[in-house]
């Protein structure tokens, strides 16, 4: 997500938030490894406690200054927000590695999981140093890095046969994320993108490479 501007907005910090948000690649890593039902039970014990704490901060003075001396740092303003009362960027990631785990075959989960933490770090990071052309609602330098890291993503991870098919429907969903990501919709990207990208690359198999065994993986 492209960072915006004010008091939790600074480049340094941006660098940091990424740098954090590219440990979750431990995420697929641990799901390529394991089985689907291990790795859904932990992810699940995991974005529960993550949710019940995000959620608890709002409405727990005590527990909301830890966190504010802990982690508001770290914290956009609209996730420090105490009117409006929104979930963590880290909590969407958790959310989304769930539901992709439980909903998607393995082989899309883990290129959709990995194209969020890619791409989204690359959009940020470019988007906000260079971003100087407004596409939707982020910039055209930012949507582009996504779009290429994204491309890069499909193209070095796992396939099911390595058909010149399985790059294409997968460059499809890069780009369905890439738009989707530059929306301006109150849906926080750590959620929009993996889901969007996984329904599309899901969609183009069903489409387009109906004979091919997607559960090959798990």
């Amino acid at each position: 997500m492209e960072a915006r501007q004010g008091s939790h907005g600074s480049y340094r910090v941006e660098i940091i938030r990424k740098a954090i948000h590219l440990c979750s690649i431990a995420i697929p890593i641990y799901y390529f490894l394991t089985p689907r039902t291990v790795a859904l039970r932990l992810c699940a014990t995991v974005t529960v406690f993550a949710l019940t704490v995000d959620i608890a901060r709002h409405y727990y003075p005590p527990l909301e200054q830890l966190v504010n001396r802990t982690f508001g740092w770290l914290l956009r303003s609209h996730e420090a927000d105490r009117d409006r009362k929104r979930l963590s960027g880290a909590t969407w990631v958790l959310i989304s590695a769930t539901l992709a785990l439980w909903i998607f075959p393995k082989i899309i989960a883990i290129t959709g999981f990995c194209v969020l933490i890619v791409a989204d770090m690359a959009a940020a990071l470019i988007g906000r140093r260079y971003g100087r052309h407004k596409f939707l609602a982020k910039s055209v330098e930012g949507s582009a890095a996504f779009f290429l890291s994204a491309l890069l993503v499909v193209t070095f991870l796992p396939k099911i046969e390595y058909a010149l098919s399985e790059y294409l429907v997968g460059a499809g969903a890069a780009l369905v994320a890439t738009i989707v990501e530059a929306l301006p919709i109150d849906l926080d990207d750590n959620f929009s993108v993996p889901m969007s990208f996984g329904a599309a690359m899901w969609a183009g198999y069903w489409l387009f490479l109906p004979s091919m065994q997607i559960y090959w993986f798990g």
